[in-house]
């Protein structure tokens, strides 16, 4: 492949936009808060008069 080619390769990948690092982002932050939602509910359910 000659540099021209690999050039224009390139400034299409650039042209796409950040679709997967959005992708991963926005499945690392719902996991995140779903954990963090079990995290600060997980102790409604107790009866703590022990």
């Amino acid at each position: 492949m000659d540099p021209v080619n690999s050039l224009l390769a390139t400034a299409h990948a650039a042209e796409q936009g950040p679709g997967n690092t959005m992708r991963i982002v926005l499945a690392v932050s719902l996991v995140g808060a779903v954990l963090v939602a079990w995290f600060l509910l997980r102790g409604y359910g107790r009866d703590d008069r022990d």
